[in-house]
Protein backbone atom coordinates (compact mmCIF):
# COMPACT_ATOMS: atom_id res chain seq x y z
CA UNK A 1 0.00 0.00 0.00
CA UNK A 2 2.80 2.42 0.86
CA UNK A 3 4.53 1.69 -2.45
CA UNK A 4 1.38 2.22 -4.50
CA UNK A 5 0.46 5.45 -2.73
CA UNK A 6 3.89 6.94 -3.38
CA UNK A 7 3.94 5.78 -6.99
CA UNK A 8 0.47 7.18 -7.66
CA UNK A 9 1.43 10.70 -6.64
CA UNK A 10 0.94 12.83 -9.78
CA UNK A 11 1.03 9.66 -11.91
CA UNK A 12 -1.95 7.80 -13.47
CA UNK A 13 -2.73 4.20 -12.57
CA UNK A 14 -2.14 2.91 -16.10
CA UNK A 15 1.52 3.98 -15.91
CA UNK A 16 2.03 2.87 -12.33
CA UNK A 17 0.58 -0.65 -12.50
CA UNK A 18 3.35 -2.48 -14.43
CA UNK A 19 6.11 -0.77 -12.43
CA UNK A 20 4.31 -1.50 -9.14
CA UNK A 21 3.89 -5.17 -10.06
CA UNK A 22 7.56 -5.53 -10.97
CA UNK A 23 8.62 -3.61 -7.85
CA UNK A 24 6.68 -5.95 -5.53
CA UNK A 25 7.87 -9.03 -7.40
CA UNK A 26 11.45 -7.94 -6.84
CA UNK A 27 11.02 -6.47 -3.35
CA UNK A 28 8.01 -8.04 -1.62
CA UNK A 29 8.92 -6.52 1.75
CA UNK A 30 10.69 -3.44 3.08
CA UNK A 31 13.76 -5.46 4.10
CA UNK A 32 14.20 -6.70 0.52
CA UNK A 33 14.33 -3.15 -0.78
CA UNK A 34 16.51 -1.88 2.07
CA UNK A 35 19.22 -4.47 1.26
CA UNK A 36 19.63 -3.04 -2.25
CA UNK A 37 21.57 0.14 -3.13
CA UNK A 38 19.39 3.22 -3.45
CA UNK A 39 20.40 3.40 -7.11
CA UNK A 40 18.58 0.15 -7.82
CA UNK A 41 15.34 1.71 -6.60
CA UNK A 42 15.92 4.63 -8.96
CA UNK A 43 16.77 2.26 -11.83
CA UNK A 44 13.59 0.25 -11.29
CA UNK A 45 11.51 3.43 -11.12
CA UNK A 46 11.67 3.53 -14.89
CA UNK A 47 9.81 6.40 -16.53
CA UNK A 48 7.28 7.13 -13.79
CA UNK A 49 8.73 10.61 -13.30
CA UNK A 50 9.70 12.45 -10.12
CA UNK A 51 12.34 9.78 -9.35
CA UNK A 52 13.12 11.30 -5.96
CA UNK A 53 10.10 9.28 -4.85
CA UNK A 54 12.16 6.13 -5.43
CA UNK A 55 14.87 7.45 -3.10
CA UNK A 56 12.24 8.26 -0.48
CA UNK A 57 10.75 4.77 -0.66
CA UNK A 58 14.21 3.28 -0.26
CA UNK A 59 14.89 5.53 2.74
CA UNK A 60 11.50 4.59 4.20
CA UNK A 61 12.33 0.89 3.80
CA UNK A 62 15.61 1.41 5.67
CA UNK A 63 13.80 3.31 8.44
CA UNK A 64 11.13 0.61 8.71
CA UNK A 65 13.84 -1.98 9.27
CA UNK A 66 15.68 0.15 11.79
CA UNK A 67 12.71 1.37 13.84
CA UNK A 68 9.74 -0.91 13.17
CA UNK A 69 11.14 -4.43 13.00
CA UNK A 70 10.75 -4.58 9.24
CA UNK A 71 6.97 -4.02 9.34
CA UNK A 72 5.24 -0.96 7.90
CA UNK A 73 3.86 1.01 10.89
CA UNK A 74 0.08 1.10 11.13
CA UNK A 75 -0.65 4.49 12.72
CA UNK A 76 -0.71 7.96 11.20
CA UNK A 77 1.95 9.49 13.51
CA UNK A 78 4.40 6.64 12.89
CA UNK A 79 3.83 6.67 9.14
CA UNK A 80 4.31 10.43 9.06
CA UNK A 81 7.77 10.01 10.58
CA UNK A 82 8.97 7.88 7.65
CA UNK A 83 11.21 9.66 5.11
CA UNK A 84 9.23 11.17 2.27
CA UNK A 85 5.80 10.35 3.72
CA UNK A 86 3.50 13.36 3.90
CA UNK A 87 0.16 13.94 5.54
CA UNK A 88 -1.98 12.53 2.72
CA UNK A 89 0.10 9.38 2.24
CA UNK A 90 0.21 8.68 5.98
CA UNK A 91 -3.57 9.08 6.27
CA UNK A 92 -4.29 6.97 3.17
CA UNK A 93 -2.04 4.07 4.25
CA UNK A 94 -3.38 4.15 7.82
CA UNK A 95 -6.98 4.12 6.57
CA UNK A 96 -6.89 1.77 3.60
CA UNK A 97 -4.14 -0.64 4.66
CA UNK A 98 -4.84 -0.77 8.40
CA UNK A 99 -8.48 0.32 8.78
CA UNK A 100 -7.76 3.42 10.83
CA UNK A 101 -10.12 6.37 11.11
CA UNK A 102 -8.21 9.12 9.33
CA UNK A 103 -9.22 12.09 7.20
CA UNK A 104 -8.04 11.28 3.69
CA UNK A 105 -8.17 14.21 1.27
CA UNK A 106 -6.95 13.75 -2.29
CA UNK A 107 -7.81 15.69 -5.46
CA UNK A 108 -10.89 13.57 -6.15
CA UNK A 109 -12.29 13.99 -2.65
CA UNK A 110 -11.63 17.73 -2.75
CA UNK A 111 -13.55 18.03 -6.03
CA UNK A 112 -16.56 16.10 -4.71
CA UNK A 113 -16.66 18.26 -1.58
CA UNK A 114 -16.34 21.45 -3.64
CA UNK A 115 -19.30 20.59 -5.87
CA UNK A 116 -21.52 18.72 -3.49
CA UNK A 117 -21.16 20.96 -0.45
CA UNK A 118 -19.76 24.31 -1.60
CA UNK A 119 -21.30 24.67 -5.04
CA UNK A 120 -17.95 25.31 -6.73
CA UNK A 121 -16.94 23.68 -10.00
CA UNK A 122 -13.43 22.97 -8.71
CA UNK A 123 -11.69 23.13 -5.34
CA UNK A 124 -9.17 25.83 -4.54
CA UNK A 125 -5.90 25.59 -6.43
CA UNK A 126 -4.10 24.57 -3.22
CA UNK A 127 -5.44 22.59 -0.27
CA UNK A 128 -6.79 24.90 2.43
CA UNK A 129 -7.33 24.51 6.16
CA UNK A 130 -11.05 25.07 5.56
CA UNK A 131 -11.16 22.06 3.23
CA UNK A 132 -9.45 19.88 5.83
CA UNK A 133 -11.93 21.01 8.49
CA UNK A 134 -14.84 20.23 6.17
CA UNK A 135 -13.47 16.79 5.34
CA UNK A 136 -12.94 16.02 9.03
CA UNK A 137 -16.49 17.14 9.81
CA UNK A 138 -17.94 14.88 7.12
CA UNK A 139 -16.00 11.79 8.24
CA UNK A 140 -18.24 9.22 10.00
CA UNK A 141 -17.40 8.61 13.64
CA UNK A 142 -17.51 4.81 13.23
CA UNK A 143 -14.09 3.53 12.20
CA UNK A 144 -15.28 0.99 9.64
CA UNK A 145 -17.72 3.45 8.11
CA UNK A 146 -15.00 6.10 7.91
CA UNK A 147 -12.77 3.83 5.83
CA UNK A 148 -15.66 3.03 3.47
CA UNK A 149 -16.55 6.72 3.30
CA UNK A 150 -13.04 7.73 2.27
CA UNK A 151 -12.92 5.04 -0.40
CA UNK A 152 -16.41 5.82 -1.68
CA UNK A 153 -15.93 9.57 -2.01
CA UNK A 154 -12.56 9.01 -3.68
CA UNK A 155 -14.09 6.62 -6.22
CA UNK A 156 -17.02 8.97 -6.82
CA UNK A 157 -14.57 11.71 -7.75
CA UNK A 158 -12.41 9.44 -9.88
CA UNK A 159 -15.21 7.77 -11.87
CA UNK A 160 -18.28 10.06 -11.81
CA UNK A 161 -17.53 13.55 -10.49
CA UNK A 162 -14.56 13.97 -12.78
CA UNK A 163 -12.76 17.25 -13.46
CA UNK A 164 -13.88 17.29 -17.09
CA UNK A 165 -17.27 16.01 -18.31
CA UNK A 166 -18.68 14.83 -14.95
CA UNK A 167 -21.31 12.09 -15.29
CA UNK A 168 -23.95 13.88 -13.24
CA UNK A 169 -26.73 11.62 -14.57
CA UNK A 170 -25.08 8.65 -12.86
CA UNK A 171 -24.29 10.43 -9.60
CA UNK A 172 -25.99 8.88 -6.54
CA UNK A 173 -26.03 12.22 -4.70
CA UNK A 174 -27.02 14.56 -7.55
CA UNK A 175 -30.22 15.59 -5.74
CA UNK A 176 -28.09 17.05 -2.94
CA UNK A 177 -25.41 18.65 -5.13
CA UNK A 178 -24.98 22.37 -4.46
CA UNK A 179 -23.16 22.84 -7.77
CA UNK A 180 -26.04 21.42 -9.81
CA UNK A 181 -28.54 23.42 -7.75
CA UNK A 182 -26.58 26.59 -8.57
CA UNK A 183 -26.79 25.89 -12.30
CA UNK A 184 -23.32 24.42 -12.75
CA UNK A 185 -21.33 27.66 -12.52
CA UNK A 186 -17.98 27.53 -14.36
CA UNK A 187 -14.69 27.31 -12.46
CA UNK A 188 -13.04 30.53 -11.35
CA UNK A 189 -9.72 29.44 -12.86
CA UNK A 190 -8.43 27.25 -15.67
CA UNK A 191 -6.34 24.29 -14.51
CA UNK A 192 -3.02 24.22 -16.30
CA UNK A 193 -0.80 21.19 -16.64
CA UNK A 194 2.92 21.47 -16.17
CA UNK A 195 4.90 22.14 -19.33
CA UNK A 196 7.39 19.49 -20.37
CA UNK A 197 8.96 19.92 -23.81
CA UNK A 198 12.14 21.94 -23.71
CA UNK A 199 12.17 22.23 -19.93
CA UNK A 200 14.88 21.33 -17.44
CA UNK A 201 12.62 18.50 -16.28
CA UNK A 202 12.69 16.95 -19.74
CA UNK A 203 16.47 17.15 -19.88
CA UNK A 204 16.76 15.69 -16.37
CA UNK A 205 14.53 12.81 -17.45
CA UNK A 206 16.66 12.16 -20.52
CA UNK A 207 19.85 12.14 -18.44
CA UNK A 208 18.23 9.76 -15.94
CA UNK A 209 17.27 7.44 -18.82
CA UNK A 210 20.97 7.19 -19.70
CA UNK A 211 22.04 6.53 -16.12
CA UNK A 212 19.37 3.87 -15.57
CA UNK A 213 20.77 1.62 -18.30
CA UNK A 214 24.46 2.41 -17.77
CA UNK A 215 26.50 -0.42 -16.26
CA UNK A 216 29.45 1.89 -15.53
CA UNK A 217 29.91 5.60 -14.80
CA UNK A 218 29.06 7.78 -17.81
CA UNK A 219 31.78 10.23 -18.81
CA UNK A 220 30.59 13.88 -18.70
CA UNK A 221 31.62 14.50 -22.30
CA UNK A 222 29.14 11.84 -23.48
CA UNK A 223 26.28 14.03 -22.28
CA UNK A 224 27.69 17.01 -24.16
CA UNK A 225 28.80 15.50 -27.46
CA UNK A 226 27.56 12.67 -29.68
CA UNK A 227 29.62 9.46 -29.37
CA UNK A 228 30.49 9.60 -33.07
CA UNK A 229 32.15 12.96 -32.51
CA UNK A 230 34.22 11.43 -29.72
CA UNK A 231 35.39 8.55 -31.87
CA UNK A 232 33.84 5.61 -30.00
CA UNK A 233 30.53 3.88 -29.38
CA UNK A 234 29.48 3.52 -25.72
CA UNK A 235 28.10 0.10 -24.84
CA UNK A 236 24.51 -0.21 -23.67
CA UNK A 237 23.56 3.47 -23.55
CA UNK A 238 23.46 4.43 -27.23
CA UNK A 239 19.66 4.66 -27.52
CA UNK A 240 18.91 6.87 -24.49
CA UNK A 241 22.03 8.91 -25.19
CA UNK A 242 20.83 9.58 -28.74
CA UNK A 243 17.44 10.62 -27.35
CA UNK A 244 19.18 13.11 -25.06
CA UNK A 245 21.22 14.57 -27.91
CA UNK A 246 18.08 14.95 -30.07
CA UNK A 247 16.78 17.36 -27.44
CA UNK A 248 19.86 19.49 -28.14
CA UNK A 249 19.86 21.12 -24.71
CA UNK A 250 21.88 24.30 -24.23
CA UNK A 251 25.11 23.67 -22.32
CA UNK A 252 23.86 25.63 -19.31
CA UNK A 253 20.60 23.65 -19.27
CA UNK A 254 22.49 20.35 -19.31
CA UNK A 255 24.74 21.65 -16.56
CA UNK A 256 21.69 22.59 -14.45
CA UNK A 257 20.19 19.15 -15.01
CA UNK A 258 23.34 17.32 -13.94
CA UNK A 259 23.89 19.61 -10.95
CA UNK A 260 20.27 19.14 -9.88
CA UNK A 261 20.53 15.35 -10.06
CA UNK A 262 23.66 15.46 -7.90
CA UNK A 263 22.00 17.80 -5.42
CA UNK A 264 18.89 15.60 -5.18
CA UNK A 265 20.94 12.47 -4.59
CA UNK A 266 19.75 10.87 -7.83
CA UNK A 267 23.28 10.71 -9.27
CA UNK A 268 26.83 10.55 -8.00
CA UNK A 269 30.02 11.83 -9.64
CA UNK A 270 32.93 9.40 -9.66
CA UNK A 271 36.34 9.57 -11.36
CA UNK A 272 34.84 7.80 -14.39
CA UNK A 273 31.78 10.03 -14.58
CA UNK A 274 28.14 10.05 -13.45
CA UNK A 275 26.25 7.04 -12.14
CA UNK A 276 23.20 6.20 -10.05
CA UNK A 277 23.69 6.38 -6.26
CA UNK A 278 25.25 3.39 -4.54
Amino acid sequence: MLVSEVMLQQTPVVRVLPVWEEWLRRWPGPADLAREPAGEAVRSWGRLGYPRRALRLHAAAVAIGASHGGNVPDTYPELLELPGVGSYTAAAVAAFAFGRRETVVDTNIRRVHARLLSGSALPAQALTAAEMRLAAKMLPSDTGASVRWNASVMELGALVCTARSPKCGKCPVRSSCAWLAAGEPPPTYTPRGQSWHGTDRQVRGAVMAVLRVAEAPVAPELFQRAPADLGFEPLGISIPLAALHRLDPAPEQLERALAGLLSDGLAELHPGGFRLPA
